[in-house]
C-alpha cells in the first residue's frame, strides 16, 4: 500500500522558516493534484496550498506570500516552503496526493494522505 512520508517539521521562532517534504513510498500514476493541509488543536483540517498537474498553485489567504508549494509528479514528491512563520501557523501539516484516471466511463480515483508532521511556532 502506498504511503506518503513527511519530514521537516519542528520548532521554529516567529519569523523563521521551515521546509516540509513529502515522498510517496511507491509510484503513483495519474496525479491530478498535490496539496498540503494543516490541522490546529481543536480545529478542522484546512487546505493550505495546492498544485495541479498543470502546475497551477493556490493558497489559503492566511499563507499567501509566505508559503510556496512545489512538486514533482514524476518523482511523487511535494514540498512546502514556509517563510515568515507566525504563531498561528502552529499545526500538524499533512501532505495529500489525488490521482484520477478513467477508462471509458469507468473512473479510477484515489486520495493519499501523509501521517502528519508537527510544526510549532513559538518564542
Amino acid at each position: 500500500q502506498v504511503q506518503l512520508v513527511e519530514s521537516g517539521g519542528g520548532l521554529v521562532q516567529p519569523g523563521g522558516s521551515l521546509t516540509l517534504s513529502c515522498a510517496a513510498s511507491e509510484k503513483i500514476y495519474y496525479i491530478k493534484t498535490m496539496a498540503w493541509y494543516r490541522q490546529a488543536p481543536g480545529q478542522e483540517r484546512k487546505l493550505v496550498a495546492t498544485m495541479s498537474d498543470g502546475g497551477n498553485t493556490n493558497y489559503a489567504d492566511s499563507v499567501k506570500g509566505r508559503f510556496t508549494i512545489s512538486g514533482d509528479s514524476a518523482k511523487n514528491t511535494v514540498a512546502l516552503q514556509m517563510n515568515s512563520l507566525k504563531l498561528e501557523d502552529t499545526a500538524v501539516y499533512y501532505c495529500n496526493i489525488y490521482s484520477w484516471s478513467h477508462k471509458g466511463w469507468q473512473v479510477y480515483d484515489r486520495t493519499y494522505w501523509g501521517q502528519g508532521t508537527q510544526v510549532t511556532v513559538s518564542s
